[in-house]
């Protein structure tokens, strides 16, 4: 279980996903709950933004995180290649 949020000190990508690795995203106007956050403070990871922002897009954001938990598994399921054009 991973937890996305602001204020976590682990960056996304400092996390080795596996098959079994569930993400987890709160709202965009309240995040996740600080009582869970508080509990498993070692699963919680971040995007990291410039201070001046407050958070991204809460999709914007699932995607970032999921994108890289997939590439990390070598895109298992997904077309990695297109050889329609033969540019690959």
């Amino acid at each position: 279980f991973y937890f996305s949020t602001t204020k976590a000190k682990r960056s996304y990508t400092e996390v080795r996903y596996t098959e079994n690795s569930f993400l987890f995203f709160g709202k965009e106007t309240a995040g996740l709950p600080k009582s869970l956050l508080t509990k498993y403070q070692e699963r919680c990871i971040r995007i990291p933004i410039k201070s001046e922002a407050r958070s991204l897009n809460l999709s914007n954001s699932a995607a970032i995180i999921l994108f890289e938990a997939l590439r990390q598994l070598g895109f298992p399921g997904l077309q990695r290649e297109d050889n329609k054009f033969g540019l690959y």
